[in-house]
């Protein structure tokens, strides 16, 4: 008589269980959404879902609302990574954010503009993050939220005085959030809001909204770095990247630009 013999997983060799484990994982659910399969994908050190969204100017439900109707998800809209301001670009908003009053957000443009950062890390700073003894810091230095790492970036005098303006309007101590929440006091402002004045500011200037976000902000400077140098690791230093394939996808780096840094090399 024979007998069946069930095999449990732990009757299996170690390489076979790590095999069918690792199968498992990669198979998606079928009813999973696409927010569901993009966060069972995300590893710790990559940005957080709003700030991938925030980004590519799309969301999850839209996109899974289209794709159950048959639409395209992106019919008619911009995506890609957002388009750096030029300099033009930055005197006019700030002459217009200056114009109308806004103190506020003239020290969130210049803050963003000067650190560099992320929109959930600009959104989080503290006042002590950028004063001491009573004035902003000419330089100062940040956790990252993303990798974890500290980035130092400098403030110049046009961002420290819009900050004094600013922090003489919000008052508070140096644990306080540099730009707190309307609803909360105590919180800070959301990233989706950042986006949201973003938008209005460009918009205010005759651009496109739906070409410039929060990361324009990041870029801008780099961006403006680098056609004047050509210095990659400059750049992969104050956006605080790993690798310097990050900051060469991240500007978006080719042939071009090799050959115009070349052609300027005139021996």
């Amino acid at each position: 008589m024979s007998i069946l013999r069930t095999t449990s997983a732990s009757d299996l060799p170690a390489g076979a269980r790590r095999r069918i484990e690792f199968a498992s994982r990669s198979q998606p659910k079928p009813f999973q959404t696409t927010a569901e399969r993009a966060l069972a994908r995300a590893a710790p050190n990559e940005p957080d879902i709003e700030e991938v969204q925030e980004e590519f100017a799309w969301t999850f439900p839209e996109a899974d609302e289209k794709a159950a109707s048959g639409t395209p998800w992106n019919k008619g809209r911009s995506v890609g990574a957002k388009l750096a301001l030029k300099p033009k670009h930055v005197w006019s908003l700030r002459f217009h954010l200056q114009n109308e009053g806004m103190v506020r957000d003239l020290a969130m443009f210049d803050l963003a503009i000067d650190t560099k950062l992320r929109g959930c890390d600009l959104v989080k700073l503290r006042i002590g993050d950028i004063v001491a003894d009573g004035e902003p810091k000419r330089r100062a230095t940040v956790v990252q939220q993303k990798t974890g790492k500290p980035v130092t970036f400098e403030l110049t005098e046009q961002t420290r005085d819009s900050l004094v303006g600013w922090l003489n309007v919000r008052s508070g101590c140096l644990e306080d959030f540099i730009f707190p929440s309307n609803q909360n006091p105590e919180a800070h402002i959301g990233t989706r809001q950042n986006a949201r004045l973003v938008k209005q500011w460009v918009e205010a200037i005759g651009l496109n909204p739906a070409l410039y976000g929060t990361h324009s902000m990041r870029r801008t400077k780099v961006a403006l770095i680098y056609k004047t140098t050509g210095n990659l690791r400059a750049v992969q230093i104050l956006l605080g990247h790993s690798k310097l394939e990050s900051t060469v996808r991240y500007l978006g780096v080719d042939i071009d630009d090799a050959l115009s840094l070349s052609e300027a090399a005139d021996l």
